[in-house]
């Protein structure tokens, strides 16, 4: 047996806390990872919340550093971003994060472990890895580089700071739905990155009063921010059932609450279509499961035309506007429209899983210890 199996391997996963689509990207990557090789300690470095994280992750062992790398965009709620309050709180980011290097720094030395850093998607990632001289590896379907860049002024000189710092890694796991993510290091192209349902259908479908008929239950969901949905617009669609984590949706007699045990995934077989803002991991967990997406569109933010662009390509879908969502015109009595082109691998976790095996075993083959680049 190839020894290097056998050893204990330190995977530092810096995650990004712009929201929620992130620590699942992430939390199906790692899950995949812990079963490939379950000795292995995976810390997950984020300031997600606990909750989420323990959701996520499931049985899954693993440890928590508190920490905040990234900003990404300030949002006022999930379809609107705040370029100003962003500023100001990368200039707070800024301020504490010399101090968070160092304590980080000092801790994984302190384990003295063979380390690998995985980041999703914070630059700062690099400056750590670089301090430890252990190996990168970015998983995204973006970079802040992206984002920041069309937005102009100050934002701008931000996009070539994320975009120098995001070429310091060693390999970037692309994601699908991408945007262009020129960065200088090798990539390697994976499937949709997602967990899988894993609860029993029945129990949740008698425990959320679902109806038999899968296209007469729709999920609403609009990350974690969410957005407040007026629950007397269910009224208008007296014939379907809708789950959301809206408190709002219980007022409605044909509304419910997504229990805080249960993720999204885990009622998606259960529903035939979900209303949504554009997001990387609801769009994988949607395709995943064969659900149809109605898109409400957004036009503040870089990637949400990419992903509208791809889920015309490779889901079933419907096009709304923010009004058409306001007023309750959610059109779910019409046919889905066919995906232009073919549909995506669902294997990317497992991908990515097995290249980050592949890449720590490489690099700290005959090496011992953080910040040993000699392997």
């Amino acid at each position: 047996m190839d020894r290097r199996r056998c050893r204990v391997m330190l995977i530092y996963a810096c995650i990004s806390s712009h929201g929620y689509g992130h620590g699942s990207r992430s939390a199906a990557v790692l899950s995949e990872l812990a079963d490939l090789r379950p000795q292995w300690r995976l810390v997950l470095s984020t300031a997600l919340p606990d909750a989420f994280l323990r959701l996520a992750l499931a049985a899954v062992p693993h440890e928590r550093r508190w920490n905040r790398w990234d900003v990404g965009m300030v949002q006022a709620d999930a379809l609107a971003v705040d370029a100003q309050a962003t500023l100001v709180a990368l200039a707070e980011l800024d301020r504490r994060l010399p101090d968070q290097l160092a304590t980080e720094a000092t801790w994984l030395r302190a384990q003295n472990e063979p380390l690998l850093l995985l980041g999703d998607v914070p630059p700062p990632a690099a400056l750590l890895a670089g301090e430890l001289q252990a190996p990168l590896v970015w998983l995204a379907s973006f970079g802040w580089d992206a984002i920041y860049g069309p937005m102009g002024g100050e934002l701008a000189e931000r996009a070539a700071a994320c975009r120098a710092l995001y070429a310091r890694g060693d390999l970037l796991l692309r994601c699908p739905l991408s945007l262009p993510m020129d960065w200088g290091i090798p990539q390697q192209p994976i499937g949709l990155t997602c967990s899988r349902p894993r609860q029993d259908l029945k129990l949740v479908a008698a425990r959320l009063d679902l109806p038999a008929d899968r296209q007469r239950c729709v999920l609403i969901s609009f990350g974690g921010l969410g957005l407040s949905i007026d629950p007397a617009l269910l009224a208008q669609w007296p014939q379907h059932r809708f789950i959301g984590s809206d408190p709002a949706l219980a007022e409605a007699d044909n509304g419910c609450v997504l229990p805080a045990d249960l993720r999204p995934i885990d009622v998606m077989p259960l529903v035939g279509r979900l209303i949504t803002k554009a997001g990387y991991s609801s769009f994988c967990e949607a395709f995943s499961q064969g659900v149809g997406i109605h898109l409400i569109e957004r036009s503040d933010f870089a990637e949400a035309p990419v992903l509208a662009a791809a889920l015309q390509d490779h889901g079933w879908h419907r096009l709304l506007s923010r009004e058409q969502l306001v007023r309750g015109d959610w059109q779910l009595d019409q046919p889905l429209l066919p995906p232009r082109r073919g549909g995506l691998a669902s294997d990317g976790a497992r991908q990515a899983a097995e290249l980050l095996v592949a890449t720590a075993e490489a690099h700290w083959s005959g090496a011992s210890g953080v910040g040993r680049g000699d392997g």
